[in-house]
């Protein structure tokens, strides 16, 4: 299970040690990507969302790719509970125009052939994840989903999320 509170905790430690506040550290998150955010005329980080995010614990994939990549951490080091040792789980290096992604429908397309080869249905799959069979077809056309069911994924595929983890311009 993917702890959301320790990977939290972990922001703010390093947001503490540097003496930044939340609003810089909204700034130096919208700072790794900015040469995209102006391509795009995207929005900054807000800092009251990143608050909020502190307060609640669970967070989409793709926040938590903006928040490991500041902290320079992979996903798997916030895994609780049984856990596969994996190789390579560090994240990709970027630059300014990009921003790492989840890409959620290669992740559905593995775990679609893993669960073909156990001969399982969505419904069953779905059961071991706790999780409804939509939440998991879902991830062949969504850019969102919960850090928790993707690091899920990740780890009964035995596979890095790194894996499933690229630039991108969106």
């Amino acid at each position: 299970m993917f702890n959301g509170d320790a990977l939290v905790a972990a922001l703010d430690a390093r947001r503490s040690e540097l003496g930044l506040g939340w609003p810089d550290l909204a700034q130096e998150l919208t700072d790794q990507s900015s040469r995209l955010r102006a391509a795009l005329n995207d929005h900054a980080v807000c800092s009251g969302a990143l608050v909020r995010t502190v307060k609640r614990g669970s967070m989409s994939c793709q926040y938590a790719l903006m928040l490991l990549q500041w902290l320079d951490r992979a996903p798997e080091e916030f895994l609780i509970g049984d856990r596969r040792e994996l190789d390579d789980t560090r994240l990709p290096t970027i630059g300014t125009d990009v921003r790492l992604r989840w890409d959620l429908p290669q992740l559905y397309a593995a775990v679609n052939d893993q669960r073909r080869r156990h001969e399982l249905t969505w419904t069953a799959l779905a059961a071991q994840f706790g999780c409804t069979p939509s939440r998991l077809t879902n991830l062949r056309t969504a850019r969102l989903a919960d850090m928790d069911l993707t690091m899920r994924l990740t780890q009964w595929l035995g596979r890095p999320a790194a894996d499933f983890v690229h630039p991108a311009t969106w």
